[in-house]
């Protein structure tokens, strides 16, 4: 687990540039966009997930599109993994940022976990191919879950790794998202392949550290991307036997949506996905959560400062 101290007032300097509207909102190519690859083009729905990181993914992408002239809406916090999707194969969305690893767990619903970052994109793209869907390029980040405490009460169990919570049996509070108890990269996996047997205690996307910073938890699913893990108050376990997979992010999309809208449509979405290093994402996703910035300002400084709004 990479835990880097980021000093976020510098980082997000070198991408000042002015802000742009909510993501809450329709947005639409401007009039200036008629010489542009999307002019003319059928208009395009994003959708994304209930948490922040998906916030922006959402956003970057929109944002891209229309400064190349496509005709984009946003339907943004539509839900979990199980909502989104079923909001995408019923044609209420085009298009939203999955997590490779979720396709073939949650989505696909294999319990065969694969061995490679690459494997998990090829067995994600051949599920969403007999769908009709698409996978563009992932990302270079990953955003895993993970099992993360206080640092004070790792040391005093002496918990290192995941296998070293067993010894806390029931005892344990652990915390997550309801979806969190019936997923194989979640309570079932952590029961089965690790041998755990806590008291599981559901929580709303958003509540994870307040839930550990005050005690109502002494262990919660965490993302391997979140900047509160930048602080150093908190201990991420390692998973050494990787029940929460390869985890890179990538566009799921309508394969009419990409045969209408035209080659410049999928190019300019692989080219922000291709940006998309660990630090970049940790420092937009500490824009949002930490200095409270809106995830349409924090995007559109990231791809302004990329020369891609």
């Amino acid at each position: 687990m990479r835990i880097v101290r980021i000093t976020l007032v510098a980082a997000l300097a070198a991408l000042a540039v002015a802000a742009c509207g909510s993501s809450k909102k329709n947005t639409t190519s401007s009039p200036s966009a008629s010489s542009k690859p999307g002019a003319g083009k059928p208009a395009v729905v994003i959708g994304d997930k209930n948490f922040e990181e998906e916030f922006v993914l959402g956003d970057l992408y929109a944002q891209a599109l229309q400064a190349k002239g496509y005709k984009v809406t946003m339907k943004p916090n539509i839900g979990s993994t199980e909502i989104t999707w079923k909001a995408l194969t019923s044609g209420q969305i085009d298009m939203y940022p999955e997590y490779t690893g979720v396709i073939v767990t949650v989505i696909a619903g294999s319990t065969t976990r694969p061995h490679s970052a690459q494997q998990t994109y090829s067995e994600a793209q051949a599920y969403v191919h007999k769908h009709g869907f698409t996978l563009l390029n992932p990302t270079p980040f990953y955003d895993a879950d993970a099992m993360g405490t206080l640092k004070p009460f790792a040391q005093k169990n002496h918990l290192s790794t995941i296998s070293d919570l067993k010894k806390l049996g029931h005892s344990l509070t652990l915390g997550g998202a309801p979806e969190f108890a019936t997923r194989q990269e979640g309570l079932v996996g952590l029961k089965q392949v690790y041998g755990l047997n806590p008291t599981f205690k559901p929580l709303a996307i958003g509540l994870t550290y307040k839930a550990l910073d005050s005690g109502q938890v002494q262990v919660s699913d965490v993302f391997t991307t979140d900047p509160q893990l930048l602080t150093g108050k908190y201990t991420v376990l390692s998973d050494p036997k990787n029940i929460f997979g390869y985890q890179n992010a990538a566009p799921v999309v309508k394969q009419s949506v990409l045969n209408a809208e035209g080659p410049a449509f999928e190019q300019t979405l692989n080219a922000v996905s291709a940006l998309l290093t660990i630090p970049a994402i940790q420092r937009m996703n500490a824009a949002v959560a930490l200095d409270k910035q809106s995830p349409a300002t924090v995007a559109h400084k990231f791809l302004a400062a990329n020369h891609l709004a």
